[in-house]
């Protein structure tokens, strides 16, 4: 995988980040497999893993937000992806964005996510993405209102074409 750089922190990490909510009794009580996604992972080259104690039983915290979610499976599909593989494609395209959490349940979702690592999505799709849920926009109370130069600037929005697949 690629690195970026994690901020100004001076570290360079991958742009996937290995999110682990759903291990556990709430969504994964399997603790060998969730053990098999880490090492799968890692084989993988993912090198930064998110963790936090206030992740809330049944995947609470990270409620999906599912009008959007129905909107964007039709460009996925005319692209040719699953919905999983335009997230992700999407989400490592801006520059904004050092990884990309993904939380797998199971070690198929894993393989199935890294195989999407070098999708990269035209500025065709981009643009129709960002029609359906403009740039900057709260999809949830939580959301952060914080809004980047990337989304105010267009000309920042997107990273170069050479540089949009994971891998």
């Amino acid at each position: 995988m690629r690195t970026r750089p994690l901020g100004r922190t001076g570290i360079q990490v991958g742009p996937y980040c290995l999110g682990t909510m759903m291990f556990g009794p709430a969504e994964n009580f399997d603790r060998a497999q969730s053990v098999r996604i880490v090492h799968r992972a890692l084989d993988a080259g993912i090198d930064f893993v998110d963790t936090a104690d206030v992740y809330g039983p049944g995947g609470i915290s990270e409620e999906r937000k599912l009008d959007a979610v129905e909107e964007l499976v039709p460009p996925a599909a005319e692209a040719g992806l699953s919905p999983a593989h335009s997230a992700m494609a999407f989400a490592v395209t801006h520059p904004e964005i050092t990884s990309a959490i993904i939380g797998p349940r199971t070690p198929a979702q894993l393989d199935d996510l890294l195989a999407g690592a070098a999708v990269t999505l035209d500025d065709e799709v981009l643009d129709r993405i960002d029609r359906i849920v403009a740039p900057g926009t709260d999809l949830g109370p939580l959301d952060v209102a914080y809004v980047p130069p990337a989304v105010e600037l267009p000309a920042l929005r997107w990273r170069p074409a050479a540089e949009r697949a994971a891998a």
